[in-house]
Formats: structure tokens, C-alpha cells, sequence
């Protein structure tokens, strides 16, 4: 009896494996991709160019903004990085926290990934996976620069975590807030994704197929559920879109 017990007590390294919660504390020198602030932009002129892909900018210099006495200022453009994001199918396991498991204490919100293959194919795999938002004012912090008045002001917090949304891993319960994905299910709304696809790989996806997340897959259903896992990199991606 008492081998039996010690014997039920013992985890298998598989299963001690998919319980074991990993990740590292984000280093704001070097884990952040600072090219990815540029293009930097004054109106309509670019003034430390990037050829990574833009959004379009105001064509004026002089904006105003602010209520009820508006400000006059420097339309000026660039990406300001202000959240952080971290994507597990381990639920309350904090990536971005060094692997911090944070347990409530019951069960809830279990993700998977399961499927008899890893690459796609006919056999492709589903998988279930959490996000956690971080409000994460990196400029602000480091105080780069101090001059622009629309920086967000704001402490290190976790914004929101998957786990306690019940509609985040329910088709049916998101179905009921997003009533439009019947709509894009039907292979003709899939099919219009490979132009999608095409255009974000050329520069930026299109707006008018908001229904597609580029070369990722279909953003409906809006939660952690991706029927075609075809890989963690392109599953994790695709779950972070929807978030």
C-alpha cells in the first residue's frame, strides 16, 4: 500500500514536464527590438527611415490636440513600445515573470496541444492558448525621450490574463458575443485570406479582411482555440492576434 502511494505521488517526466512552468525576465537593453521604434517621422517626412513596414502619418507637421483648450504641437510618428505580451498553453504560467506559476488554488483554464502531427499537413494539430497583457511603458521608464507629452504615464501591471475569461477557450459562448463568425467560416470568406496573407508578407495586411490574420489563419473564433496548430510560432502568433 504504501508503494502504491509513493508510486501515484511520483509524476512521469512527461507529465512533470507539461506541468513545469519556464521563461525569463525581459531585459529592456537587450530583449527589445529597438529598430522596431523606426521609421521616425515628422508629418509626412521621414526623418530616421526603416524599412520595415509604416503606417500612413498625418502629411501636416502642426497638430493639435487636448480638451477643452487644445495643445499646439509636432505631429510627430514612430512606435512606442507600452505593453508586453506572453503566450502559454500552461495555464497561470507567467513567461515574462521568469516562469512564475501563479496557481489560484483550483482548476481553471486548461490549455492543450494535441494532434498527430507537428508540421500540418492532414493531421494537424489543435491547440489551447492563455495570453498575459503587461502594461509595459518602456520609454517612459528610461525616459528616452522626455519632450513628448503622449507618453503613457504608467507603473509595470498585468492588464489581463486569459484565464478568467470564460469565453476564451468556448466557441460556443464567444459565438455568442461574435455572431459574424458563421459568416467568415465559409470557404469563400477563408479563401479571400490568401490575398491577405499576400499583402502582409509584401508590407501590411489588408483592412478590409479583418477576418484574417495574415499568413497566421483565420481570427475567428476570437479566443486561445486554433483548429490548425500548424506550429508553436504560428499557433502563438495567431492566438496573440485574436487577443
Amino acid at each position: 500500500m504504501l508503494g502504491a502511494f509513493v508510486l501515484s505521488m511520483t509524476l512521469s517526466p512527461r507529465a512533470e514536464a507539461q506541468s513545469k512552468c519556464s521563461g525569463k525576465f525581459v531585459n529592456p537593453i537587450t530583449d527589445v527590438c529597438w529598430s522596431c521604434l523606426f521609421p521616425l517621422s515628422v508629418g509626412g517626412l521621414k526623418i530616421w527611415p526603416s524599412n520595415r513596414a509604416d503606417t500612413e502619418n498625418p502629411s501636416l507637421p502642426v497638430c493639435a490636440c487636448g480638451s477643452p483648450v487644445p495643445r499646439i504641437g509636432i505631429s510627430a510618428g514612430f512606435w512606442e513600445p507600452v505593453r508586453l505580451a506572453d503566450v502559454t498553453t500552461k495555464p497561470w504560467c507567467f513567461v515574462n515573470l521568469g516562469g512564475t506559476k501563479i496557481a489560484p488554488g483550483f482548476d481553471i483554464g486548461q490549455g492543450q496541444l494535441s494532434g498527430p502531427s507537428q508540421t500540418g499537413g492532414n493531421g494537424q494539430n489543435t491547440s489551447k492558448w492563455h495570453v498575459h497583457w503587461y502594461v509595459y511603458p518602456l520609454l517612459y521608464w528610461m525616459e528616452i525621450l522626455t519632450d513628448f507629452l503622449c507618453f503613457e504615464q504608467a507603473s509595470f501591471d498585468i492588464a489581463y490574463m486569459t484565464e478568467v475569461d470564460p469565453l476564451w477557450q468556448d466557441d460556443s459562448l464567444t459565438a455568442l458575443i461574435n455572431p459574424e463568425a458563421v459568416l467568415f467560416s465559409t470557404p469563400i470568406a477563408q479563401a479571400a485570406c490568401a490575398g491577405d496573407c499576400i499583402a502582409a508578407t509584401a508590407k501590411l495586411p489588408l483592412d478590409a479582411t479583418f477576418w484574417c490574420a495574415g499568413c497566421q489563419g483565420p481570427m475567428y473564433p476570437v479566443n486561445g482555440n486554433i483548429a490548425a496548430s500548424i506550429g508553436h510560432v504560428q499557433a502563438s502568433r495567431l492566438a496573440l492576434a485574436r487577443f
